[in-house]
């Protein structure tokens, strides 16, 4: 009979040493990295109430989110599927300032299902976002930590998708469409459909007019996007005309700082829709169609909470970063761990200690125990004194 209790389920994986060690090693740098652009580090609960952790993102999370009864209070409760509306429930419940708020997180989140780069349903999610600031400049301030993120995680030839979701959401209000005409076409403009985009347009008797503006969304996307809208959306209202502008702002403030960055348009992507406000954006790298980190603005997040105040943040996946990068392992002169034999010898323990303070590793042999062969060195005592000589190499 065969035990299968070593396999794991679909999505879920284990992390072995090699891939732990270089997991913790950008985990650490990422922190550091956040905390020099001045985000403080927040750790929301794994587990919560389930109206708090749909809260904001509404039903887009929903079906991502494991659900289960509290024996307690006999409420039901969420695992975390996304940090995002426990990190603005913080922003709005422990802080009381009315300057910008700067917080970033980090930690495991579980989904039902997998939409990440990495495959995975138990990513570890890294974030982080401005409270309180609605501007050009908060919007790329995100997108430039983002880049940097990515950087860091030795990932440089990223470029990013830019879009606002004011711009369908306009024209939307313009065409007079009921919700459930909404989310049809929204849908449709997801997998940009045309032909279904024109068969609903016809079904819902639209103007002429809005619908050759809506049926063209489908089709405004890449570098020059942006151009070709300004003919094509030219007969669409004020909040349309608002949402491009931003979107140009932020593509111009952008391109100040990163002039190299490759900026392309997508005006049917709509990431989010139902609880982002104002520009979205993704990162992506050439020769792999998923996105590799996501964010945009979503200024109403926090009014359940008491206190909507604009918001726009990233997140991205630290475990498919590091499998998309290959890692950022050690270099290959690294020194390798130190072997020590089992002895009290104070003197042998002083070594040690100020071996491991200076980083290296060192290995206590244990009676019995095979030579390893991943230390390159080990402590002998010589002339009375525990010195670093080299290992023997194991005959093959």
């Amino acid at each position: 009979m065969n035990d299968e209790r070593w396999l794991l389920p679909a999505g879920i994986d284990e992390v072995l040493p090699s891939e732990a060690a270089e997991l913790e090693r950008l985990r650490r740098a990422l922190l550091d990295l956040y905390a020099t652009w001045g985000y403080e580090l927040v750790i929301p609960p794994f587990i919560d109430y389930l109206e708090s952790l749909l809260t904001g993102t509404g039903h887009d999370l929903d079906l991502k989110t494991f659900k289960l009864t509290d024996q307690v209070s006999g409420r039901l409760l969420g695992v975390r599927a996304d940090m995002t509306p426990q990190v603005a429930r913080i922003d709005a419940h422990h802080f009381r300032r009315e300057a910008p708020n700067r917080l970033c997180y980090l930690g495991t989140v579980l989904q039902t299902r997998s939409d990440g780069f990495a495959g995975s349903r138990s990513p570890m999610q890294i974030g982080a976002e401005i409270y309180g600031h609605d501007g050009v400049e908060s919007d790329v301030e995100v997108l430039r930590l983002l880049l940097a993120t990515l950087r860091t995680a030795g990932i440089d030839n990223a470029y990013i998708d830019l879009g606002h979701v004011g711009v369908f959401r306009g024209l939307a209000r313009q065409a007079g469409l009921d919700r459930t005409q909404e989310m049809a076409l929204f849908e449709a403009l997801q997998r940009k459909a045309g032909a279904e985009i024109e068969l609903l347009i016809g079904q819902f008797d639209l103007p002429a007019d809005i619908g050759a503006m809506l049926l063209g969304l489908a089709d405004l996307n890449g570098e020059d996007a942006l151009e070709r809208a300004r003919t094509v959306l030219a007969g669409a209202d004020a909040a349309v005309q608002a949402a491009l502008a931003r979107l140009q702002a932020v593509a111009n403030e952008t391109r100040r700082w990163q002039p190299e960055l490759p900026i392309h348009f997508d005006l049917a992507e709509l990431r989010g829709y139902t609880y982002k406000t104002g520009v979205v954006f993704a990162a992506f790298v050439p020769g792999w169609g998923l996105e590799i980190g996501r964010g945009g603005r979503y200024d109403d997040i926090g009014r359940v909470f008491g206190r909507a105040r604009p918001a726009v943040g990233f997140s991205s996946d630290v475990k498919g970063l590091i499998a998309l990068a290959n890692g950022a392992s050690p270099p290959a002169d690294a020194p390798g761990p130190v072997l020590a034999p089992w002895d009290v010898d104070p003197r042998l323990q002083a070594v040690v200690d100020a071996l491991r303070a200076g980083g290296r590793c060192v290995i206590r042999e244990l009676p019995g125990e095979a030579p390893s062969q991943t230390c390159s060195e080990r402590l002998e005592l010589v002339d009375g004194q525990w010195q670093l000589c080299p290992c023997a190499v194991p005959d093959a």
